[in-house]
């Protein structure tokens, strides 16, 4: 009993820490007009062994024992799940369908040009940055996955901030963020499936096809037979309480599943968003539901990926060489494949370079895929740090970038 009081103790000390960090970041960051998301993921490296286990090892260790990081890593767990089943009931592919062709080619460019340049870096990153006896196929995947998401959910707020939302620009890059996204989860899937496949009881072959008939099972069955059901109260037409339970439970249900199936959990958490009916009312009840859980909760993990995260692993200049080529890479990729894409498809260079640099936007979904990969352990932990390295930078550019490429102008051409 004594073990468990001390646990919660240190739990909740923890969380408090956490949130008052992260809040005090979050104020300082929104004063050079950055996203909440960029003082998140500040915060969670400033609390790692980055500054606070350098400057005060013996408060971090006090703080954060290992002991006790299993306990914030679950919590941060539920809170991913949260966020991901959320992203995943937002996410709307059907908006591709009327935008035309440079929504289309822009998407296309946003995915291939970075994933193909990620795959060609792995060839400097395997030697000295990759777990030994992991392949360099699963590598290679890994990095051009990486580098090919954008961050649906940061990149909506920062839309919104800059009241680009409602204009060509806007709904062009959510449209391809959307299309990037699905492409990078699915690409993961295959990954962490290639990764964990032969480690499980059960042969590679019986995980694929159980995780092909679960998605199937989820898109055939799942999808019409939510559709059918009404969860908005019409009277009232807000989500009632009892009918949220029951979509909690199918989506922990779905991350359990996927879990099983030698997947991670946020994949099926994503996916039973993702098969969610189309109705603005549900999501917007979702996210007026969720939205005080995940804001307790996902701070702990960009805490707990800060704790995982140690810039003093780049210790030698050669490593921080590397990381700046990840930047350029991962910049380029983006930015450029989008941009050229976007001009190609008959916008002007103000808006495609607008569009490559929303498109370049990486935050939070980054740490995510970043996560799982070294979780399943795809990637060191030296590796980690610079890809996150890399998502800080390229989330950090966007909104100045942006100002100087001049929204207002490009809301008065709309």
């Amino acid at each position: 009993m004594r073990t468990g009081v001390t646990h919660l103790t240190v739990l909740l000390a923890q969380i408090v820490v956490v949130l008052l960090t992260t809040r005090c970041v979050g104020i300082f960051v929104a004063r050079i007009r950055q996203p909440k998301v960029v003082g998140e993921m500040l915060a969670g490296i400033l609390l790692g062994p980055s500054l606070l286990g350098w400057i005060a090892p013996s408060l971090s260790t006090s703080l954060f024992p290992a002991e006790s990081l299993i306990h914030l890593s679950s919590l941060s767990q539920i809170g991913l799940v949260l966020f991901m089943f959320l992203v995943g009931s937002e996410l709307n592919i059907g908006e591709l369908r009327r935008l035309g062709w440079a929504a289309v080619i822009t998407s296309n460019a946003g995915v291939a040009a970075p994933f193909l340049l990620g795959a060609a870096l792995s060839i400097l990153l395997y030697p000295d940055l990759s777990p030994e006896g992991v392949p360099f196929l699963h590598l290679a995947l890994f990095v051009g996955t990486a580098m090919s998401v954008t961050a649906f959910p940061v990149l909506a707020r920062i839309l919104v901030e800059s009241n680009l939302l409602g204009t060509r620009i806007g709904t062009v890059a959510i449209a391809c963020s959307a299309v990037d996204d699905v492409f990078a989860w699915s690409v993961l899937a295959g990954v962490v499936l290639l990764v964990r496949g032969p480690l499980d009881a059960a042969p590679i072959q019986l995980t694929l096809a159980g995780s092909a008939a679960f998605v199937l099972f989820m898109i055939l069955v799942a999808r019409p037979l939510l559709a059918r059901l009404r969860w908005i109260d019409q009277a009232r037409g807000s989500l009632p309480r009892e009918r949220l339970a029951i979509l909690l439970v199918l989506a922990f249900a779905s991350a359990w599943i996927s879990e099983r199936l030698g997947l991670h959990a946020v994949f099926g958490a994503f996916l039973m968003g993702c098969v969610l009916p189309r109705d603005r009312r549900l999501a917007r009840g979702l996210e007026e539901s969720l939205a005080g859980a995940i804001a307790l909760l996902l701070p702990l993990f960009f805490a707990e990926t800060g704790l995982r995260t140690s810039v003093r692993l780049l210790d030698r200049w050669p490593l921080w060489g590397l990381c700046l080529l990840i930047v350029l890479v991962a910049v380029a990729g983006k930015f450029g494949g989008a941009t050229l894409a976007a001009r190609a498809g008959g916008l002007s260079w103000s808006e495609a370079a607008a569009l490559g640099v929303l498109m370049n936007t990486r935050g939070l979904m980054e740490l995510v895929i970043l996560r799982v990969g070294l979780d399943v352990g795809v990637i060191t932990p030296t590796l980690y740090a610079m890809m996150v390295i890399m998502a800080l930078v390229t989330t950090f550019m966007t909104t100045p970038i942006l100002g100087w490429l001049g929204s207002e102008r490009l809301r008065r051409s709309y």
